[in-house]
């Protein structure tokens, strides 16, 4: 266990000192460097020469290199930043060593905002010069005066507001000397949250999972799953861990799968403690991120809620970390290094000696596999909150009750709709497919217009009036004429999208008030809670979407959810495919009937039989959740069993399968591991690169970074190939 406290002593270099800079570059390690006339630290921020450039790095430690002491260069200056804990150092190596990416480029995940290691600016204001001179008096300078007098120092801006002028009357004031402008420390950016504000009544279960959730904070490591339905409170439950937290001045960490999409949760969490939380995620502008990232560097942000990236922010005190929805795909980052935010969150948790805390409806199998193990501790809640049942659950066998020719929704649902919308209440409908339809093909010849810079059809987004590759961008108008056939106005729409489907209830209820709600549509925090609130407010009647609907909302009105295609997702060879679906049409069905009014879902499926399917009526999770176990044990698949893609990309295919040929003769035998490639990956082009793919097995007991390591040097990578290890993957595209 580490501090992770600033206040702890970091490795000390006196002038003269030889020491090693880690620079946020995908390089193979740190680079040496002299003190010169300066006194550094383990962690210290300094601006050191590369090549013609000077960058900004991390003192990490003594140097070690083979360079000559004679030819190293000297560090530039030591930036006045808060130094990076010796917590975070030791988080950052962890997290290279088992992910195999170079540890430079793991510390820029933690340096993503260079331009808050500056010393944050002042606030300028203006006051009032003592005593007055005289200056030319009009009504407008008198305003201000008199502003001045009774309010304390202002902004210009602010000035001129308040005395209701133009700011060229303040400004000529200050060029007669008799205001002055004077630099003070800005305000703090965040409230404390208040930890004595009226919490939640719990029922007895939630109060036995929050009161050990409070018992374990700031008692070192530990990790505990809060196991609750859909609606049971998870979140006012480990809200008393917050507290408890807060109370001892640590700083929590809370992660969301979709923080741009977390309205709901702001305003709990606000109405909880009377504060805003600080937010981290990728639509923060860039003032609001250098002032976040300072605010966290240096205590004053308590309590911080973000998504995957936030977990490398440089935390000056943290002593819990919350995962929410831990089994969610959107921790899984897929691009640069490749990591799961939840498991590299108890890693933080375990290097810092503080407790964390998974939070699902639906655990992911790996999670349930360590609460069985005795590694993480269990807390259930069974039942929903404030007399909450769960909802009905319901297949629609499609081969008994198709849509007639040219629809999509089967006339049971039609009908569950119609009694609904009677009934005063709202509906959802569930498909995953963005867009008007997933595949437009010619009627004359069949050919199918697809991305050039992918391997994946175009999808129409009729609303938009273009196709676009949902991979890399891509798009176009329709075209009048089929490029292969040359007929005109032959394409047809294949298949249905949300856009399809909101088309087909329109003509069915065209009375109704009904909204769209995807990635497309909801285009950042702003949207979505627009979106939130007039579903809360009952504004909307019908609300059609993706996966981003299923995203823990709470709508008391909406009674009756629809699964357009409950199939969506069982096939493809995904080795979590079942377990995915299982828990992604847990989590719609769990938006139904959260209050007093009973829920129905309806799961339209051509396989109602599946075991997927049978586990969603029956509400048998565990059954289900033993059968996955005992299938990925007997496959030696994870959490039982080690798995490990190598993706190999590159715009050349001859010199990258050249590559790959080489690397299968140099594969690693015996001991258990078994290399299965290259093969073309399923995304056999992406983005205009060729992609080829290893998958490698390996039992539990084997150090699998170790082989892999071993097995990629001995085969030299040519220029213009890239090798993307992935440890642990969630997705085979």
């Amino acid at each position: 266990m580490l501090a992770d406290s600033s206040t702890s002593t970091p490795p000390f270099f006196p002038p003269g000192s030889r020491i090693a800079v880690l620079l946020p570059l995908p390089l193979a390690g740190a680079y040496d460097y002299l003190t010169g006339d300066l006194a550094l630290a383990a962690g210290d921020f300094v601006t050191v020469p590369l090549g013609h450039r000077d960058l900004i790095g991390v003192v990490w430690g003594a140097g070690t290199g083979p360079v000559a002491e004679s030819k190293l260069r000297r560090v530039g200056c030591r930036l006045a930043a808060q130094p990076l804990s010796a917590v975070a150092r030791a988080f950052i190596d962890w997290v290279a060593a088992y992910t195999l990416a170079p540890p430079g480029a793991v510390l820029k995940m933690a340096m993503s905002v260079p331009a808050a290691l500056e010393p944050a600016p002042g606030l300028t204001v203006v006051r009032r010069v003592e005593p007055l001179p005289a200056v030319k008096d009009t009504p407008a300078r008198r305003k201000v005066l008199e502003t001045v007098e009774r309010l304390p120092p202002l902004t210009v801006a602010d000035l001129a507001r308040e005395a209701g002028v133009g700011a060229a009357v303040v400004k000529g004031l200050i060029e007669a000397g008799a205001l002055e402008t004077i630099t003070l420390p800005r305000p703090p950016l965040f409230r404390m949250p208040d930890v004595t504000l009226a919490a939640a009544v719990l029922s007895p279960d939630q109060r036995a999972a929050a009161d050990a959730l409070v018992a374990a904070v700031g008692n070192g490591f530990s990790v505990s799953l809060i196991d609750g339905v859909t609606g049971s409170g998870k979140t006012e439950v480990y809200f008393e861990a917050v507290a408890a937290a807060l109370a001892k001045g640590a700083q929590t960490l809370v992660l969301l799968p979709e923080i741009a999409l977390s309205n709901q949760w702001l305003e709990r969490f606000t109405r909880r403690f009377g504060a805003r939380p600080a937010e981290w995620h990728s639509e923060l502008g860039d003032a609001r991120r250098r002032e976040t990232w300072r605010a966290v560097a240096n205590g004053e942000a308590r309590v911080i809620v973000g998504a995957r990236s936030a977990l490398f922010l440089p935390y000056r005190d943290l002593g819990l970390i919350v995962v929410d929805e831990e089994h969610d795909g959107a921790f899984k980052q897929e691009d640069g290094v490749s990591y799961h935010a939840r498991d590299m969150a108890v890693v933080r948790g375990r290097l810092g000696g503080f407790p964390v805390v998974l939070a699902s409806a639906t655990p992911s199998l790996e999670t349930m596999a360590n609460v069985q193990g005795g590694r993480y501790r269990l807390l259930h809640l069974p039942d929903r909150h404030a007399g909450a049942v769960m909802p009905e659950m319901n297949a629609i066998d499609l081969r008994r009750h198709p849509p007639p020719r040219g629809r999509w929704l089967s006339p049971v649902l039609v009908q569950a709709l119609e009694e609904t919308f009677a009934a005063g209440e709202q509906a959802m409908l569930y498909l995953n497919r963005r867009g008007y339809a997933p595949l437009t093909l010619c009627r004359t010849c069949g050919h199918r217009l697809q991305c050039p810079h992918c391997t994946a059809w175009l999808v129409e987004h009729r609303l938009a009036g273009r196709l676009v590759c949902h991979h890399c961008g891509y798009h176009i108008r329709l075209p009048r004429k089929c490029p292969h056939c040359e007929a005109e106005d032959s394409f047809a729409a294949c298949g249905p999208g949300v856009e399809r489907i909101a088309e087909e209830a329109a003509l069915l209820f065209p009375d109704i008030r009904m909204a769209v709600m995807t990635s497309d549509t909801c285009a950042g925090p702003h949207a979505a809670a627009e979106f939130i609130r007039q579903v809360t407010a009952h504004e909307i009647d019908l609300l059609v979407g993706t996966q981003i609907v299923a995203k823990g909302y709470h709508f008391p009105m909406l009674t009756v959810v629809g699964v357009v295609d409950a199939d969506l997702g069982l096939e493809g060879g995904d080795l979590r495919a079942g377990e995915r679906t299982h828990q992604l049409l847990s989590q719609v069905a769990g938006r139904a009937g959260r209050a007093e009014r009973p829920g129905r879902v309806f799961l339209q499926t051509y396989q109602p039989d599946h075991p997927v399917m049978r586990a969603l009526r029956s509400g048998e999770r565990d059954g289900f959740i033993a059968r996955e176990a005992d299938m990925r044990r007997d496959a030696g698949m994870p959490p039982y069993g080690r798995l490990a893609a190598l993706v190999l990309s590159g715009p050349d295919a001859g010199l990258l399968d050249g590559f790959a040929a080489r690397l299968s003769r140099a594969a690693p035998h015996g001991g258990g591991v078994e290399v299965l490639g290259p093969a073309p990956a399923p995304m056999a082009l992406l983005r205009g690169k060729h992609r080829r793919r290893f998958l490698v097995k390996a039992p539990r007991g084997v150090n699998l970074q170790g082989t892999l390591r071993d097995w990629l040097a001995r085969v030299e990578q040519p220029r213009g190939v890239r090798v993307q290890v992935d440890i642990d993957p969630y997705s085979f595209f």
